[in-house]
């Protein structure tokens, strides 16, 4: 790694569109090939969103969260809305009328969902930091706090808070019975259970909101009633929710129509090129790949993606991604986690040593070649 690529002046400039996880992976390796590129972005800095419910609940953690952009990438990133592609002429379209040129195209949009859990506005760093600070203000002033869903961010919320604040009554409403991902093992649903309830969380499994659209999320009220499906009444001063993720397909959904799961996911061939595009690529949650969408996937398609360029620019044979077996460990505050390693069960001392105390975070300072405040 970070030896020269030699490519012919102008012939190879690889536009990457979203700086998520997979983005500023792509545009890390392609800096150190020395391959002229371009990471395009809506935000001025990187989101390590893995710890951004408990950038919600701690104060002045939320600087730790952000990473500028133009520190790492300097000219080759721009900030910008991408409102379309051109296939035809090889243009990004920006809100404004602007047109990048690419030779090759890194799609990595991501996913959009609620806040906390999601940041997906156009934003300054700063401003992006004070979104959070308001949230731990709105948690620290509530007695008694809803979290919506129980997937993964939902049961990451709920032990976050009860982590930071014992003494604060928090319900999870959740319209299944098993708690977090259905690809998880049984035995590892069963502990994020049994960790809620250590906490003290009080569990409304098989439940559904029926007033989500009245109420006010993310902001504190002196009395919320929230009703669920099965005739189930909490009284709350605060509603978060955390269910709803979807794939980010807006930037590219009409250029390639006739080429989107029906989630809006792009559909890719093995070496990850979008169907029919042999110089476009997507990687992170905006590529059809049968694993679950996290972070640690779209660093791995990252470096297919880029390889598979370079190779490409070298005539040499691509590169295949083959999904392995799924590793995936939850965060349930600082103190406490569960997961699986390559399909097998971790409990709580290995999931607190890999990921509960820093959530990742000193990872992406060190891919961003930074450090961290």
């Amino acid at each position: 790694m970070g030896s020269r690529v030699s490519v012919e002046e102008g012939s190879v400039h690889v536009v990457i569109v979203g700086g998520g996880f997979g983005g500023i992976a792509a545009a890390s390796q392609l800096q150190a090939w020395s391959v002229p590129f371009l990471l395009v972005d809506a935000k001025d800095s990187f989101h390590h969103n893995v710890a951004a419910l408990r950038a919600s609940v701690e104060t002045g953690f939320a600087k730790k969260t952000f990473i500028s952009y133009s520190a790492t990438f300097k000219d080759n990133f721009r900030q910008g809305l991408v409102v379309g592609i051109d296939l035809q002429n090889q243009t990004v379209l920006l809100q404004g009328g602007e047109a990048l040129p690419f030779s090759h195209l890194i799609l990595a949009t991501g996913s959009t969902g609620p806040f906390p859990g999601k940041f997906n506005q156009v934003s300054s760093r700063q401003s992006a930091i004070e979104a959070y600070e308001n949230m731990v203000t709105q948690v620290q002033s509530s007695q008694s706090i809803v979290v919506v869903g129980g997937g993964s961010a939902g049961v990451e919320m709920a032990a976050e808070i009860k982590t930071e604040y014992p003494e604060k009554e928090v319900s999870l409403i959740h319209s299944r019975v098993p708690l977090a991902d259905k690809e998880l093992l049984p035995c590892v649903r069963q502990e994020v259970k049994e960790i809620l309830l250590r906490k003290g969380v009080t569990l409304l499994l098989g439940e559904r909101v029926s007033n989500l659209e009245e109420l006010p999320l993310n902001e504190y009220r002196e009395h919320l009633a929230v009703r669920t499906d099965k005739g189930t009444e909490v009284a709350a001063n605060l509603v978060i929710l955390c269910n709803g993720i979807k794939i980010n397909s807006s930037a590219y959904s009409s250029a390639f129509e006739g080429r989107l799961a029906s989630s809006g996911a792009l559909r890719v061939n093995e070496h990850l090129q979008v169907e029919g595009c042999s110089n476009i690529y997507a990687i992170g949650d905006c590529a059809d790949v049968k694993e679950p969408k996290m972070a640690y996937h779209a660093g791995l398609h990252a470096n297919v993606a880029v390889t598979n360029i370079i190779n490409s620019v070298k005539q040499r044979p691509l590169k295949a991604y083959k999904p392995g077996a799924l590793t995936f460990l939850l965060a349930m505050g600082r103190n406490d986690g569960v997961g699986q390693i390559s399909g097998f069960y971790v409990g709580r001392l290995v999931v607190r040593l890999a990921k509960s105390r820093d959530l990742l975070i000193s990872t992406s300072w060190k891919t961003m070649r930074q450090s961290p405040p």
